[in-house]
């Protein structure tokens, strides 16, 4: 007795423990200044495609047992009444006998056996491709979703730096059109460099607001990527995320197919298409079964006595049926079937000729993104070296307003290039990792 109570109360720690693992599961939310990994972390647990391959899979189970049930012995009932209007008569030994009652009632059980069927071999031996498929299936949404989560956020982080970089111009504009009026204002120089200061000022703050209205939208993408609601608040972090950091990868690498989530599948369906070419060749087999039944049976010309007696009866025996001429059509199926893993092979040669022709693209693309980078960041050194110049030959009244506003238009430009190439390379180098198929989604 003491040792039920002892393991009723350990099985109901065990449920609460689950029931409250699975309530934080399904709570789950995106910490405050959330960083990259954590993003990707969470896009992994809550992504809504990500969640449908998962169910794919739980669904891909229970077809197998589905299919599989038919190797379980199947049992069934039936049960039947007879009322007989005119009972049949039989001519025997000289005289006319009824053959039966008025009334008739019988309930068989029935097992059956299989134990050569084609159509389960064939379940038996696909199972196993089955769950590669569907888990391959949802290494490919992960994969996506890494991909998609990372460039997401490097977009958001770069909209950061220009905000940064357009507020900063708004700052050293607004210093400009201050000074502009006071000189304007002592009779210095005349309106125009005011006039020119004060157009380049509010050119800047329509950037900024330009710039905030992109951002919120790459905000809601990032938003939807995570299946997060679009009218909450996240924030990230962007510690430690410098994205000069992330840039480098070996472009010296060669593709090779086989990384490849796509080529993977392929050969998993290569795998299934053959499985049903022997599936066809199974098909000439006979199948065989065996059964057990028994039956109980009434028989009464008066209604209220028929169940009163029962006379039974049992059957045992083995079934075979052999298939043996069926137009061709086994011999055709089987040929059709080879078709198709041809098709297969012609296509598996098709993805690598795609994949080669992939990587060469993600990683032209990224050689060319790094020479951008590279270059605009030399040329951010150099605007920034001129503006300062020009300022201090500008504030000496050696050099116009006019230089003055082209040096800093020149700083402001070489400032976004530089981002928006650094962006670029930072997406061309996933790019890269994903025609080799090295995108890490653990």
């Amino acid at each position: 007795m003491k040792f039920r109570q002892i393991a009723s109360s350990f099985a109901a720690m065990i449920t609460i423990l689950n029931v409250s693992y699975a309530q934080q599961k399904g709570n789950e939310v995106l910490p405050a200044k959330a960083s990259l990994q954590q993003l990707i972390d969470y896009a992994l647990n809550n992504r809504i495609s990500l969640k449908q391959a998962i169910i794919d899979e739980e669904i891909g189970e229970k077809d197998i047992d589905i299919a599989l049930s038919g190797w379980l012995p199947q049992i069934g009932a039936t049960g039947s009444y007879n009322y007989n209007v005119k009972i049949p008569t039989s001519f025997i030994g000289g005289n006319n006998i009824a053959l039966g009652q008025k009334n008739s009632s019988a309930l068989v059980l029935q097992a059956d056996q299989q134990i050569l069927n084609p159509s389960l071999m064939q379940a038996s031996k696909a199972a196993a491709l089955v769950r590669e498929s569907n888990k391959q299936n949802t290494e490919s949404q992960k994969i996506n979703t890494v991909v998609e989560v990372s460039k997401a956020y490097f977009d958001i982080l770069t909209s950061e730096e220009q905000i940064k970089i357009v507020r900063e111009n708004i700052t050293r504009l607004q210093k400009q059109y201050n000074d502009a009026k006071v000189r304007y204002e002592v009779g210095m120089v005349d309106k125009t460099d005011f006039k020119r200061a004060q157009i380049a000022l509010s050119n800047a703050h329509a950037d900024e607001k330009r710039t905030i209205e992109l951002q919120r939208y790459k905000y809601d993408y990032l938003k939807n990527i995570l299946a997060v609601d679009q009218k909450a608040n996240i924030t990230l972090s962007f510690e430690n995320a410098s994205m000069e950091n992330e840039i480098l990868i070996d472009t010296t690498s060669t593709a090779n197919m086989t990384n490849r989530i796509e080529f993977q599948q392929l050969q998993n369906s290569k795998k299934m298409q053959e499985l049903e070419t022997q599936y066809y060749k199974w098909t000439y087999l006979p199948n065989i079964s065996a059964f057990y039944n028994y039956a109980f049976n009434y028989r009464n010309n008066t209604f209220k006595d028929l169940y009163s007696d029962n006379f039974p009866s049992s059957v045992a025996g083995l079934s075979v049926s052999i298939p043996i001429f069926q137009g061709f059509k086994r011999k055709n199926q089987i040929y059709q079937s080879k078709l198709r893993e041809s098709k297969i092979d012609l296509s598996m040669a098709n993805l690598n000729n795609q994949i080669n022709t992939e990587y060469s693209l993600a990683k032209a693309s990224y050689n060319a993104n790094l020479i951008d980078w590279k270059t605009s960041k030399e040329n951010v050194d150099l605007s920034k070296e001129v503006y300062d110049t020009i300022k201090l030959q500008y504030d000496e009244g050696i050099k116009t307003y006019l230089d003055l506003m082209t040096a800093e238009t020149d700083l402001k430009t070489s400032q976004l290039n530089y981002l928006n190439a650094l962006y670029a390379l930072l997406s061309s180098k996933l790019d890269v990792q994903k025609a080799l198929g090295t995108v890490n989604t653990k």
